[in-house]
């Protein structure tokens, strides 16, 4: 029996057998979502996490990344039972998606050798500037191959004791079905994918094998990667361990298919059915970064730009901000703290939308004020390290609007710089742009900042605000259909998103010329967050 009719099989007289379940571990929150047969969300779950700095690294601890995964599919089942008076014992399908690269080793008895390194560390310059020289391939400092060069430049003894290294995603997919495997969008984030072969790029691997053998490691790169998945093919089954660390309750039953575990990048292209060639999307929330499906190839390496994959194995050119809504969030907490030193009762959502509205009335080029939104440091404009800044002259127009017009603008100006490569030294084409995260949660607001600060039309779907978990949701509902032969691209254009509504936003012209004076402005103000940087300890 082959593993499709497994699957099929596996579905025959369940209760849900319509229902499929998706869940993300994104930077601030874990959240699982239900779908049914026509992707309608049914019930949602989400767990609040937050990363901690712990040695010089940031990082998540094993314990949170099981005890959030279970209160959120425990708040998922939970809300299940409300609305169906039933408990959930059983999905379709299930796919796990999560924040890509970092860096995640085990040794033989499957133990982790250190603490998880995250995406936002920019702890591997050292290695990625040599491992870009030596492949001629752009290796941006959060991917798993760097953080592995640094170890071993570093020395570090738990290097030879590496058996298996992995993503996050690849991670709990692992325990969860006992696959070590990864979808090939999130592989691509960990080593460079030659996209015609569909797998890892074999000069490469033998390239970083020679750089390497004097050292007498026991294991050769291509022994420790995760193998390499298309979207549609099965990933495995829920095991009996598996359930119970997803349900400790005991309800879920084990043998549900898995799909292929894949990266946000990947679950955010699919969401926004931005998976053929010319189309993009920008995913806004802890990190900012816009993919754009390629149709030619980069002529040059740049190290502001990385190449990874779609889900279905496609080049993309991505643009990534390691900063975009955490000072921002900072700020909207800091007047939802001012609120309850006041009395009034106002809710965190609403002073949020309030002053993301409020922004909208600020000047175009936010009155001369300036600021900074890096926590961590920002491989784009050559920060290691962040520091969150607000400057202003003794005549900026200090107002409520200008400010949060400020704080918008300095959320994108990073990806903006970013994207100058593609539109202008590439000639990338692209007709519009497909916005999803929190950063366009406020309507019309982060759609018209983007516009004006890309100067090219953002569109934002109804069902984008469901994010990477939708997003993995599909990709598990496109492997129980993948049978027919069908692309991915063709099951989201004429099955998942015809007729999906959504809006589009032009840029204006007199934002786009504030931004520009703003974007100048910043630039020229680096020197001030690389000063502090220096100074504040």
């Amino acid at each position: 029996m082959s593993p499709m009719e497994i699957i099929k099989k596996s579905q025959q007289g369940n209760e849900c057998e319509n229902l499929i379940l998706g869940i993300e571990f994104g930077s601030t929150r874990i959240k699982a979502v239900l779908i049914d047969q026509n992707y309608e969300p049914v019930v949602s779950g989400s767990h609040e996490w937050e990363n901690q700095y712990i040695n010089g690294y940031w990082t998540y601890s094993l314990e949170s990344i099981w005890g959030g995964l279970q209160d959120c599919y425990s708040k998922l089942a939970d809300a299940y039972d409300q609305k169906f008076h039933n408990r959930l014992t059983t999905v379709s399908a299930i796919g796990f998606s999560a924040m890509m690269h970092g860096y995640m080793p085990f040794c033989e008895d499957s133990n982790l050798l250190v603490p998880f390194r995250t995406w936002r560390n920019t702890t591997t310059a050292q290695a990625a500037e040599q491992l870009t020289d030596l492949f001629q391939f752009n290796i941006p400092q959060r991917w798993s191959i760097a953080h592995l060069y640094q170890a071993i430049l570093n020395g570090e003894p738990h290097v030879s004791q590496i058996r298996f290294l992995t993503t996050l995603a690849g991670y709990v997919h692992w325990q969860l079905t006992g696959k070590k495997i990864l979808g090939i969008g999130d592989a691509s984030g960990m080593f460079p994918i030659d996209a015609e072969n569909q797998a890892y790029d074999q000069r490469m691997i033998e390239l970083f094998n020679a750089k390497v053998t004097e050292r007498n490691y026991p294991w050769r790169l291509q022994e420790i990667l995760p193998g390499v998945v298309m979207a549609g093919a099965p990933a495995g089954f829920l095991s009996e361990k598996g359930a119970r660390l997803l349900d400790p309750s005991g309800y879920l039953q084990a043998g549900i298919p898995l799909c292929p575990p894949e990266g946000d990048a990947g679950t955010g292209m699919v969401a926004t059915n931005s998976v053929a060639e010319q189309t993009g999307n920008i995913s806004a929330g802890t990190s900012i970064f816009a993919m754009i499906v390629l149709k030619d190839r980069i002529t040059k390496v740049h190290p502001e730009i990385d190449v990874v994959n779609t889900p279905a194995g496609k080049p993309v050119a991505m643009v990534h901000s390691n900063n975009c809504t955490s000072d921002l969030n900072a700020w909207v907490e800091l007047f939802h703290e001012f609120a309850g030193t006041i009395s009034q009762e106002v809710s965190q959502s609403e002073i949020f939308e309030k002053l993301f509205q409020k922004g909208m009335e600020g000047e175009a080029d936010c009155g001369k004020m300036l600021s900074y939104n890096y926590f961590s440091g920002e491989p784009i404009t050559g920060l290691e390290e962040g520091r969150p800044l607000f400057v202003h002259m003794p005549d900026s127009r200090f107002s409520l609007a200008n400010f949060m017009r400020m704080h918008l603008y300095s959320a994108v100006a990073t990806l903006r710089i970013g994207m100058d490569i593609l539109f202008i030294d590439e000639q990338v084409k692209i007709g519009k742009l497909l916005g999803h995260g929190g950063f366009f949660k406020t309507k019309n607001v982060g759609q018209s900042i983007m516009a004006a600060a890309l100067n090219i039309p953002v569109s934002v779907m109804e069902t984008a605000g469901e994010g990477g978990a939708w997003g993995i949701a599909l990709l598990a509902s496109y492997m129980l259909h993948k049978g027919s032969g069908e692309s991915l691209q063709s099951y989201l254009s004429t099955e998942v998103f015809t007729g999906a509504p959504g809006s589009t936003i032009y840029p204006d012209q007199a934002n786009v010329i504030g931004f520009e004076t703003f974007l100048d402005r910043y630039k020229a103000g680096l020197i001030i967050e690389k000063t502090a940087v220096h100074w504040m300890e």
